[in-house]
Order: C-alpha cells, then sequence, then structure tokens
C-alpha cells in the first residue's frame, strides 16, 4: 500500500478597513440600543423594546465578527491544533440561545399589554425609531463595501438590514398611534418583530450545531464530492470521505483514495486540484492506497 497526502491552503486575508467599518458600526449600535431601551421604559414602548433587542442582535453579531478577526488571528499550538478559529460559532450558539430568552419574553410581554394596553407616549416613540433608523442606515453603508467579501460581514450586514426594517415598523406604529390612538398596535408590532426574530435565531442555532457537530457545511453536497472523486480514471474506490468545517466558509476535507494502478502523487495531486477548482476546498488531505484499509472493511463508511 502506498500513500499520499496534499493540504493546499487558501491565504487568509485581513483587511484593517473592515475591522475599523465594523468597530464604528458597533459602537453606534450599541450606543443606539442604550439609548432604545431607554426610551422604550420612558415612552412606555414595548415596540422600542423590541427594536432594542433586535438591535441587540445588530450589536451581538458585529462584536462576533471582530472577536471572530482578532482571535482567529492566534496562531495554532500544542494545545489547540486547530487554532481559535471556532470561537465564532461558540460566541455564535451562545448568542442564538440568548435571543431565543428574549424573544420569548416580548411575545409574553406583549400578550400582558395587549389585554390591559398602557399608554403610550409616541412623540418620543416617533424620535427614538426616527434616529435608530439613520443609526442604521449608516450601519449598512459601512458594511456594504465588505459583506460580499467576507461572510462575517455579511452576517452582521443582513443583522442591520432586518433591523432597519424593524425601525420602520416601529415608526410606523408611532404615527399610527399618534393620528388614532390605538396604542394596542405598539404590542402588535412588537409581536410582529419578536416573530421576526425567532426565525433568524433559529438558524443561527441551526448552522452553529451543525459546524460543531462536524457536518456537511450547508450548499456542498457530499454526494457529488464522491461521485466526482470516484470519476478520476485512476480511482478504484473512495472511502473514509469526510467534508466539515471549522468556522463558517472554512471548509476541510479528508478522504481515503483507492488505486491499484496509479502513481499515488499523480492521483493526490489530480484529486486535490479537481476538489479546489470543482467545490473551492482549499484544505484537503487525501491517502492514496493500493487495497482498501481497514477502515473500509466492515460496516460501509463515508
Amino acid at each position: 500500500m502506498s500513500s499520499g497526502q496534499s493540504h493546499s491552503h487558501a491565504p487568509a486575508a485581513t483587511d484593517p478597513d473592515r475591522a475599523k467599518s465594523l468597530w464604528i458600526a458597533l459602537a453606534l449600535t450599541g450606543t443606539f440600543l442604550i439609548a432604545e431601551v431607554i426610551g422604550g421604559i420612558v415612552t412606555g414602548s414595548l415596540a422600542l423594546i423590541s427594536d432594542a433587542a433586535h438591535m441587540f442582535t445588530d450589536a451581538a453579531a458585529l462584536a462576533i465578527a471582530l472577536a471572530a478577526i482578532r482571535i482567529g488571528k492566534r496562531a495554532a499550538d500544542a494545545k489547540r491544533t486547530f487554532g481559535y478559529q471556532r470561537f465564532e460559532i461558540l460566541a455564535a450558539a451562545f448568542n442564538a440561545l440568548l435571543l431565543f430568552g428574549v424573544a420569548i419574553y416580548i411575545l409574553y410581554e406583549a400578550y400582558q399589554r395587549l389585554k390591559s394596553p398602557p399608554a403610550i407616549e409616541s412623540t418620543g416613540m416617533l424620535v427614538i425609531a426616527t434616529l435608530g433608523l439613520i443609526v442604521n442606515i449608516i450601519s449598512m453603508r459601512l458594511l456594504t463595501s465588505g459583506k460580499d467579501e467576507s461572510l462575517n460581514i455579511k452576517g452582521a450586514y443582513l443583522e442591520v438590514w432586518s433591523d432597519l426594517l424593524g425601525s420602520v415598523g416601529v415608526i410606523a406604529g408611532a404615527l399610527i398611534i399618534r393620528f388614532t390612538g390605538w396604542v394596542w398596535v405598539d404590542s402588535a408590532i412588537a409581536v410582529l418583530i419578536g416573530l421576526w426574530v425567532l426565525p433568524r435565531t433559529w438558524i443561527l442555532l441551526r448552522d452553529s450545531v451543525n459546524i460543531l457537530l462536524e457536518g456537511v457545511p450547508d450548499g456542498m453536497d457530499l454526494g457529488a464530492v464522491r461521485s466526482a472523486l470516484a470519476a478520476i480514471p485512476a480511482v478504484d474506490s473512495v472511502h473514509e470521505l469526510h467534508l466539515w468545517a471549522m468556522t463558517s466558509g472554512k471548509a476541510s476535507l479528508s478522504v481515503h483514495l483507492v488505486s491499484s494502478k496509479g502513481n499515488s502523487r499523480d492521483v493526490t495531486r489530480i484529486a486535490a486540484q479537481m476538489l479546489e477548482e470543482k467545490f473551492k476546498l482549499m484544505h484537503t488531505t487525501i491517502q492514496v492506497e493500493r487495497v482498501p484499509c481497514k477502515l473500509a472493511q466492515g460496516a460501509h463508511r463515508f
């Protein structure tokens, strides 16, 4: 049996301007988050508090992106041979669990208020929500340039975008209350914001758990990868195929290829090049064998 291994790495580039944009957006969002909570308490608006909870998701996403950039730079060591890239996923999972609690509390509080609507100061509610809309627009402008190049920044951008819609909803609610006196609209908008947060929070938790369990990354088809490897002329069979991600956007693959007649070095090179070009897999470990190893015997293995 002969074997060969290939590791190909994409160069990791960190743009200082992206970090600067994230810091500015986080400062704006964090400052206004505090102001919105205070404003919600003063005006009696649950919609404002609900929108503040949504803005908290923005601040968390921005903080996670910054932490991932900073901590992800740490080199691997004897204790953590993969480095610290998975910090982003641990933080995202914690954030998702926290947001579930916040969203459920908002829905419960809205239910209580619908039964007995309190007085709402619509003018203050309108002013604060308008300022929140401006903050979201500025943050979106800061993040626009990097959203197509970085998954972290793209996630933060989408958080801010969805919160912008929440601010628009609060503004609409404030105008309705001001001109109609329908104070129940405040609770109704809070419910809508809460329902908007929950599905996105579930997706965040689901994706985080999938990465922590080393599942196949979203958007990648394990069957297609297997078929492409098996189609290499010198490859007789494929086993011990594993596809996972250490963090979002950084997939890895390991596989055993059986090639009874091919040159192991050539098979390794061809397979690595195909995986990089066809599936954008930059980190691969490929072992070539003359006969299937013991791991391939017995029960079916991927």
